[in-house]
């Protein structure tokens, strides 16, 4: 992920992500069949399932019991295997929709990341605990983004990586540095200000979710 290539500002909102993340139309299936062959779909089939098996224990939204759909999904994405934009994509830069990264089954932090957000967002999960954020990796000579959970709105977040199979802490995580994070409604700067509506300003989130809307159209 190029330094400094990240905000692009923008002046539309942002676009809603549809629901049904993992109701898959034939002719989605058949679209990813033709672009990334066979093996594709069986790999969208199991995400499915990961969603379907687990939406059912996920409590509600005051209930802080979240931690087995963190760990399940935080491990189901962390299996694809790290391929750069430039080689998965062919430019320096490509935020991946699931769809995207599991047909393809190659991906960057952003597309773990995002991947585990739009996730968790569609077992129930409150996207005010959720944040998408972007960070300096001690010993990695890039950017880096990682999806942050809250357990409540006051407490320390937990941190889900690919570079680190464990959910851990951010106290534990001192090798991050924040920069900023987002989620759907808000975007929110490494000192803690916020700026409502701010995710709108994140040229590649958008057209992400524009690719999100059209692959839930098919």
């Amino acid at each position: 992920m190029r330094r400094g290539a990240i905000l692009v500002m923008l002046l539309s909102t942002a676009m809603p992500v549809l629901a049904g993340l993992v109701d898959f139309s034939p002719r989605l299936i058949a679209w990813v069949t033709q672009r990334w062959g066979p093996q594709a779909p069986p790999r969208l089939d199991t995400w499915q399932r990961l969603i379907r098996d687990t939406r059912p224990s996920v409590p509600g939204p005051q209930n802080s019991g979240e931690g087995p759909a963190l760990k399940r999904t935080n491990a189901f994405f962390n299996q694809v295997p790290y391929v750069s934009d430039l080689r998965n994509w062919g430019v320096v830069d490509y935020w991946a929709t699931p769809v995207e990264m599991l047909g393809s089954f190659g991906g960057d932090c952003e597309d773990y990341s995002i991947a585990k957000f739009l996730s968790l967002k569609d077992l129930g999960i409150a996207v005010d605990r959720l944040r998408i954020t972007y960070v300096r990796a001690a010993g990695i000579d890039e950017s880096h983004m990682v999806l942050a959970y809250y357990p409540s709105l006051d407490a320390e977040p937990l941190i889900l990586d690919n570079l680190i199979g464990d959910i851990r802490p951010a106290s534990q995580r001192p090798d991050l540095e924040p920069v900023y994070s987002f989620n759907d409604e808000d975007l929110w700067l490494a000192n803690g200000q916020n700026r409502k509506g701010g995710s709108s300003q994140v040229r590649l989130w958008r057209e992400l979710l524009e690719r999100l809307a059209r692959e839930q159209a098919m």
